[in-house]
């Protein structure tokens, strides 16, 4: 069963999607009282403004549900607010145009399924600020987009390649003990296992880099 909390500008567009939602095979809307339980904040608004804004980053502070999605359904949305909207969980954007409630409906499933769908321009943005992000702020910092630094990185990599303690340290030209530093302290920060669990973890990174690839 899927949850949902409904969140419109107008009453009438609100009464008519809560009434259609209810018809709906697999999915309840609750009440306002619990919207904090739901798996999908769905918001309806001519157009996105501040208080739009203020209404999906107070759901998501407030959510129980850690990977709670939103649909939004709008007649306009710069990229600028969008930006925001995704830091808080937007997930889907359906012009008010085209939204018919069957298309919305669709839009919640999807959203459950871990599937998104936004705007191009929106796409467009959103990688820009990705690696801007990456450029301005992590590089320069010796960090990547995981949170970890390049010697990190590189010394969790090396147990995938089937090197030891000893072999990791002639590689990188440093004693043991700051091997076994690094590597505990990264064991603590990432809640590593074990040595199986860090070679897992450095496969998991090296495919989403491209490493891989």
């Amino acid at each position: 069963m899927i949850s949902i909390a409904v969140v419109a500008s107008d009453r009438i567009t609100h009464e008519g999607t809560v009434r259609h939602l209810r018809g709906q095979s697999g999915l309840q809307v609750l009440p306002k009282e619990q919207h904090q339980h739901a798996d999908v904040l769905l918001v309806l608004t001519t157009d996105v403004t501040e208080e739009t804004l203020l209404v999906m980053e107070t759901a998501a502070a407030g959510s129980l549900r850690p990977d709670m999605g939103i649909v939004l359904v709008t007649g306009s949305l710069c990229e600028a607010h969008a930006v925001r909207a995704v830091a808080c969980g937007l997930r889907n954007v359906v012009r008010r145009q085209n939204a018919g409630y069957d298309k919305v409906v669709q839009a919640v499933r999807n959203v459950v399924a871990g599937l998104a769908t936004l705007p191009v321009t929106v796409q467009g943005r959103l990688i820009d600020h990705v690696t801007g992000v990456q450029r301005h702020v992590l590089h320069p910092s010796g960090l990547t987009s995981s949170g970890l630094d390049a010697r990190e990185v590189e010394v969790l990599r090396m147990p995938a390649d089937g090197l030891d303690t000893v072999e990791m340290a002639q590689k990188l030209n440093h004693s043991e003990r700051t091997i076994k530093n690094v590597v505990g302290a990264m064991t603590n920060r990432l809640g590593l296992r074990n040595r199986s669990h860090a070679v897992a973890v450095a496969v998991a990174f090296a495919l989403r880099s491209g490493a891989l690839m």
